[in-house]
């Protein structure tokens, strides 16, 4: 029997209520960021519960929104088409355009990125051995001289929080924001703790602020919280997959042995 032919198909209900939640917490953000520095000036530590349990969970949540992109074709084209909108509107002085645009586009070539692991034991490999490079990098490697020599540099290449009521910014580098969409992308893919694994990953990055503001610290190296954000909320699920995948590949060279 011949298929019939569809034109395309309908989002569904889940779908739409989806793309409402993208656009209005998108619409919010942009009101933030603009209006951001007329608000009341808030005691330190306020300002750090304020970005770490509102505006930094408000941006990573546009990242959840979208996380069923993470299966769409050409997301590596997306993605740099996105990354060079964002090098046009940062030379044209749309910085709050270009900071959002920033984070679309490294969050696109993370989940292109990830189309090339085959098993989630990639990915917990990389979880392991990512912040061990990351760690050297900004205590005692090319991000620390950048931060500390090339400032305008460093603020190219990563994205900005506002602090109300005031000019200054936490920021995040663009390696962070891209890590922070290939362990959420993976979590959806091997069917991983994908709300759990959110959260604890948003909460890691407030945790690495209040760590560097407690330290007096010009900044912190961000990933390995959030490697441990990925990790812990899914350690018992990864270890029965890798033993899983493990078991597979064994039988698989039996298989081969046997054929010869």
């Amino acid at each position: 029997r011949a298929p019939p032919v569809v034109s395309g198909r309908r989002p569904g209900t889940r779908e739409v209520g989806r793309i409402a939640a993208l656009l209005a917490l998108s619409i919010a953000l942009g009101v933030y960021y603009v209006v951001a520095e007329s608000l009341p000036d808030l005691s330190l530590w306020w300002e750090v519960a304020f970005l770490s349990f509102l505006v930094i969970p408000a941006v990573f949540a546009l990242v959840y929104l979208a996380l069923p992109l993470y299966r769409a074709p050409r997301l590596l084209v997306a993605g740099v088409a996105v990354a060079l909108l964002a090098a046009v509107l940062q030379l044209v002085d749309l910085d709050v355009l270009a900071n959002f645009a920033k984070l679309a586009a490294v969050t696109l070539i993370a989940w292109w990125f990830l189309t090339y692991f085959e098993t989630v034991a990639w990915v917990a490999l990389v979880a392991l051995i990512i912040p061990w490079v990351d760690a050297i990098s900004v205590w005692r490697g090319p991000t620390k001289h950048i931060v500390t020599h090339q400032r305008e540099l460093f603020t190219t290449f990563s994205f900005a929080f506002p602090v109300p009521g005031e000019e200054n910014t936490a920021q995040l580098g663009l390696p962070d924001l891209m890590f922070f969409a290939l362990f959420l992308g993976a979590s959806a893919r091997w069917g991983l703790r994908t709300k759990l694994t959110w959260a604890a990953m948003t909460l890691s990055f407030g945790a690495t602020l209040a760590l560097a503001v407690a330290r007096d610290s010009g900044g912190l190296p961000a990933l390995p919280l959030l490697a441990l954000g990925f990790l812990m909320p899914n350690a018992d699920l990864l270890w029965r997959r890798l033993r899983a995948e493990r078991a597979w590949g064994s039988l698989k060279s039996e298989r081969s042995t046997a054929r010869e």
